[in-house]
């Protein structure tokens, strides 16, 4: 999971390790159920923490899940990068994060899980992957690569287009995903202004290595 500076003492420890349980459970909770009702109680127990800890990293049930929500945004938007360095196109960059995302439900299924249910009113979200995308909407557009007129517009597009996919992945595992995220990315592309012939190509390149 995502992490900020480390604390700079015991006490700053623990309070961080217990805040970083709660927010855990909370993405349990979102990914097994999505029940946002589970009382304060039955997230306590699952951290594994004292019931009074809770008001001592947040206000409100609200408050924790909406942190658990941004805390699956950021380590999504973290992994996509760790797999992404070192790629300067900006049509490959969307590329590689559409066909990454179709393997990440098998491998993160909690974290896909919570972004299909969770993920459309983040789209425009400072953290996680949109922040990463609209820079890279920017820089191709820049570039000339994209040739679409508002970076804004086009990331509600690439955004909803990336939770079709999650979605059908984790509906429909019996589906090739490699194949359905190539398929979708070079639509996308294509929307974006990138020639037919060349949106296949960029969007049928090897993947870089995990990390």
């Amino acid at each position: 999971m995502p992490t900020s500076a480390p604390p700079k003492n015991r006490f700053e420890r623990r309070r961080a390790e217990t805040r970083q349980a709660l927010v855990r459970a909370a993405r349990q909770i979102l990914a097994e159920t999505g029940d946002t009702s589970a009382s304060i109680q039955v997230i306590a127990e699952r951290a594994d923490v004292g019931f009074g800890s809770f008001y001592n990293h947040f206000e409100s049930k609200t408050e924790l899940f909406d942190a658990a929500v941004t805390d699956a945004l950021e380590e999504f938007g973290q992994v996509i990068d760790g797999r992404v360095e070192g790629i300067d196109d900006p049509a490959e960059l969307v590329a590689a994060g559409f066909r990454l995302t179709a393997r990440m439900a098998d491998s993160h299924p909690e974290l896909m899980r919570i972004l299909r249910d969770r993920g459309l009113s983040h789209i425009h979200s400072d953290r996680g992957l949109a922040p990463r995308a609209l820079r890279d909407l920017e820089i191709g557009m820049a570039s000339g690569r994209f040739t679409c007129g508002n970076a804004t517009t086009a990331l509600s597009a690439l955004g909803g287009t990336l939770l079709s996919l999650v979605a059908l992945r984790l509906d429909r595992p019996d589906l090739d995903g490699d194949e359905a995220a190539s398929d979708l990315a070079e639509m996308v592309l294509r929307m974006l202004g990138v020639p037919p012939d060349d949106a296949h190509e960029v969007t049928r390149r090897r993947l870089p290595e995990s990390a």
